[in-house]
């Protein structure tokens, strides 16, 4: 807490600062979310394809469908008729690849999109071989290098922005203790001469305690305001990022920041106050 010139109080530069270093980890927080959200949505689009043999029966693979619709770790499927998939292969291509070859060399698959966790190397194995049960299933593919790539680029990013966090975090903390302990700084006067005319340490604490709660909110409120209208901006310019928001994760983001300023205020207000009631009076100069 600061005095301004008409001796009042004013809590204004303790409240944008600690407001400011809080809109710093939110700003950091929703990347990590937009970026969870953006590997969810690269490991959900890719496609694992079931190939059956070229004599297989309509009846056959909708059956296989519809046993590959009932199990947990498909998020939906579609078949591919030999047809649509050579006309899907021509528009690849730019060729028409029966006239070249006087047949149609591909087959009736099954395209799968899995959900993300089980989108690795390990799932996608233990897959294959649960569906290469059924005799009529060829073959089970997918983009293997791309899978690989996938997952160790996100795991490297993922210890990266999780290392900046975590330092972050840390600064932001001490950036916060030290905003409100200057703050406080020029009440040490007040807090004592309190003391010396026989108010007891609970008695001194409280207002200050409650004043700390008020300006946690605010600044933590004020840091929510800004986050979001960064968010609004940056949707307005990329459109493409409001398929990304994790309305929980958001939530769960932007009420961290307030009760993070509420905290930290509360607690290093309190532990400014202690420490001004245990010094000597000729130390407080």
């Amino acid at each position: 807490m600061a005095i301004n010139k008409k001796g009042k109080p004013t809590y204004f530069n303790a409240i944008m600062g600690v407001a400011l270093v809080l809109f710093l980890i939110g700003v950091l927080g929703w990347l990590l979310i937009n970026g969870r959200a953006l590997s969810r949505a690269f490991k959900e689009e890719m496609e694992i394809n079931v190939d059956f043999h070229d004599n297989v029966t309509d009846a056959s693979v909708q059956k296989m469908k519809s046993i590959l619709d009932k199990q947990s770790f498909v998020r939906n499927s579609r078949i591919i008729s030999k047809e649509e998939a050579i006309k899907m292969q021509n528009e690849v291509e730019g060729s028409n690849i029966v006239e070249f070859l006087g047949f149609n060399p591909l087959f009736t698959s099954i395209s799968l999109k899995l959900h993300e966790e089980y989108v690795n190397k390990d799932s996608l194995a233990k897959i294959r071989q649960f569906v290469l049960q059924s005799n009529v299933v060829r073959d089970v593919t997918w983009p293997h290098v791309v899978v690989e790539q996938m997952n160790s680029n996100l795991r490297k990013i993922g210890i990266i922005l999780g290392g900046i966090s975590i330092v972050l975090l840390i600064v932001v903390i001490f950036l916060i203790d030290n905003t409100v302990r200057l703050a406080m700084f020029s009440n040490r006067f007040l807090i004592k001469t309190m003391q010396m005319v026989g108010a007891t340490r609970s008695f001194i604490t409280r207002p200050f305690d409650i004043r700390a709660f008020i300006n946690g909110l605010i600044s933590g409120v004020v840091s929510v305001v800004a986050l979001w209208i960064l968010m609004s901006f940056a949707h307005a310019q990329l459109p493409v990022l409001s398929l990304l928001n994790d309305p929980m994760l958001l939530t769960l983001l932007m009420s961290s920041m307030i009760i993070l300023g509420i905290f930290i205020s509360m607690f290093s207000t309190h532990r400014s106050v202690v420490k001004y009631l245990k010094m000597h009076v000729d130390d407080l100069y």
